[in-house]
């Protein structure tokens, strides 16, 4: 941090680092020795970085970039998901290049498997950065190389492997979903990617179908939809020369991992939910995979309508992937059951499911608040009914 900022500002930055940003740029009249943009920059970023990448924020003397960089890059938990990634699939891991970056979480954890880790970035400021922040995390097998990663990539040698986080936004600032409007456009480069190394990680968007990406990307081997806290972060696609027989699919959210082929299409059983005790909401990748009739199957679960992507059984399924719940009742929407079912009933947590209303449209028709430990599900079943099931967590 010394070779980038004055010391009066370091200084300041330490004695105000749990600080109101705002706060302390209504005070920058006090600190005329300050040069108070870099401070406040660093502040804010750093404890962003508590969030999302602890054990860098941990770090003394760390630089951070400005907003957008902070908004951009990786949380700690999805870069180490990548990094195990590259372990299971490269046994002997000698080069990695990263030319699109950025900030550096997921180059640093990914990076630090290889014997050589190769940095590629257009924006200064962010080489600066990289090449002040990855010796102060030990990383000393870094190549910091300030420039075009197309150009980069046109000259290189061969490497183990290659990571790719292309810009999803266009020249206006706004965002981008679909491969060909990122930048790069990975599939005008996908030849060269594949003969520049053995495997190509790439970084996409989550709203992405995991179905078309697929179709327009060739030598895919394995698409992953990672999720943290039940929200969809981003889709991870592995492409490689080594082509096996069908794309495996990973759902990961938190802990959680379920794999299936692409060319599994077993169809779910569907049951009325009356018969059950128990019933099952998949976790968001789960869901954003559409891999319902592998999971009906896998888990022994049916479902209780063919677009209402909730599940049912028996007995407790203990490690379904995604929430479980005890079924306490089964209602419709005519006056006479929702009086018998929401007797006394002042709150809930309402979830709809291939349902004709919205959650504020239905919270206002059966005059709940939000939260207690009552959850209640409204859905279509096979034979077109709308009922609600009214539920506790298990």
């Amino acid at each position: 941090m010394n070779n980038i900022i004055d010391q009066p500002t370091i200084d300041f930055i330490r004695d105000n680092a749990d600080g109101d940003v705002q706060a302390l740029a209504l005070k920058a009249d006090k600190y005329p020795g300050v040069d108070m943009k870099i401070a406040l920059v660093q502040i804010e970023g750093r404890q962003k970085a508590l969030q999302k990448i602890p054990s860098w924020a941990a770090t003394d003397g760390m630089v951070y970039p400005p907003h957008l960089s902070m908004e951009q890059c990786s949380s700690e938990i999805t870069a180490i998901y990548k990094a195990q990634i590259v372990r299971r699939l490269i046994a002997d891991r000698g080069l990695m290049v990263d030319f699109t970056a950025g900030f550096g979480i997921d180059f640093y954890f990914i990076g630090r498997e290889f014997r050589r880790a190769v940095y590629v970035e257009r924006q200064e400021v962010l080489c600066d950065a990289a090449k002040n922040n990855f010796p102060l995390l030990g990383m000393n097998q870094v190549e910091v190389i300030c420039g075009d990663g197309i150009d980069y990539l046109e000259s290189m040698k061969r490497a183990d492997l290659i990571f790719i986080d292309p810009a999803r936004r266009d020249a206006n600032g706004g965002r981008t979903i679909g491969i060909k409007d990122c930048t790069p456009d990975i599939t005008l480069i996908e030849d060269v990617l594949l003969a520049k190394s053995e495997y190509t990680l790439l970084k996409l968007s989550p709203m992405l179908d995991w179905h078309q990406v697929a179709r327009d990307l060739h030598n895919v081997t394995e698409i992953h939809i990672v999720s943290v806290g039940n929200e969809c972060r981003e889709m991870l696609v592995v492409m490689s020369e080594k082509v096996s027989e069908g794309i495996k699919v990973y759902c990961i959210n938190d802990h959680s991992v379920f794999c299936f082929r692409s060319d599994d299409v077993r169809i779910p059983t569907i049951a009325h939910p009356d018969d059950f005790k128990y019933l099952y909401e998949p976790n968001s990748s789960i869901m954003k995979a559409g891999c319902f009739g592998v999971i009906s199957d896998e888990y022994h679960v049916n479902s209780v309508g063919n677009n209402s992507h909730l599940f049912v059984s028996d007995s407790l399924i203990n490690d379904f992937p995604g929430r479980k719940f005890a079924i306490d009742s089964i209602f419709s929407l005519n006056k006479r059951d929702m009086k018998e079912h929401l007797s006394g009933l002042s709150q809930a947590n309402i979830t709809v499911r291939n349902f004709p209303m919205t959650v504020a449209e239905l919270r206002k028709k059966l005059k709940l608040k939000d939260g207690g430990c009552v959850y209640l599900f409204a859905t279509t079943l096979s034979d077109g009914s709308k009922v609600i099931v009214s539920c506790s967590k298990c």
